[in-house]
């Protein structure tokens, strides 16, 4: 299978303290990647640099096999789109934020779609209400409708369901695994949960203090893992 990303050398610092450290990472296009890893493993700055927020120091990345650089081709970086955890969503309502990746590519916003979108989210009572006055869990679906109706290539989540109520949280799970299965959408998911990891990714990586541990089939990776700091991880152990 082709490779949307492809890191080699990778090194990220902050104040003289090195954050990300990775020899080799392939991400495939169409796969669900799942990250996890306790806080402070370098999971979001991997995040910000296959999003082109930050680039590495050292090493390199490629996306589509163009080298990841402020010079990159904007039409590229238009085809990864992130939803953080605490998204920030805009003045006004949940269907103007929702249009709003649309409208800054340049975009004639289908109205059809849309509401679509935002019938499927969960939304449609709450299309003319006030964003900023909405749930942690609606604001969630807002900004995850946001990214899918801009049709990415690539979705970048970080904690996407973190502190959220099991029905927001189902929603969500079972429409990241939609826009994967039918519009073939290759999802990086950050997450602290690894029932989430088992339940949404093909392929699951630990990653601490900034390096990758191990990676592989969500299967294998949970059932036989091959590093013991791997196996204390999955059954909810302590590791540093």
């Amino acid at each position: 299978m082709a490779s949307i990303y492809r890191l080699q050398h990778v090194k990220k610092t902050y104040e003289d303290r090195t954050v990300l450290d990775i020899e080799h990472l392939e991400i495939e296009e169409g796969e669900i990647l799942a990250l996890v890893g306790p806080s402070g493993a370098g999971k979001s700055t991997l995040l910000r640099l296959l999003n082109f927020l930050e680039y590495a120091d050292s090493g390199e990345v490629y996306y589509k096999d163009q080298l990841a650089a402020p010079q990159l081709a904007m039409n590229l970086r238009r085809q990864v789109t992130t939803v953080f955890q605490r998204p920030a969503l805009l003045q006004g309502s949940t269907e103007d934020n929702v249009v709003y990746g649309l409208r800054i590519r340049g975009k004639q916003d289908s109205k059809a779609e849309v509401r679509e979108v935002i019938a499927r989210m969960g939304l449609e009572k709450l299309r003319r209400a006030r964003a900023r006055t909405l749930s942690g869990g609606e604001a969630q679906r807002v900004a995850l409708a946001r990214a899918m109706v801009v049709h990415p290539a690539a979705l970048l989540l970080d904690e996407p369901t973190a502190n959220l109520d099991p029905y927001n949280i189902g929603l969500i799970e079972e429409v990241v695994r939609e826009i994967n299965e039918r519009r073939k959408t290759t999802i990086v998911l950050v997450t602290h949960n690894v029932f989430q990891a088992r339940r949404l990714a093909h392929r699951t990586g630990l990653m601490l203090s900034g390096q990758i541990i191990e990676i592989g089939r969500t299967q294998e990776f949970f059932e036989r893992p091959r590093d013991p700091r791997t196996r204390a991880f999955a059954q909810g152990e302590m590791v540093y």
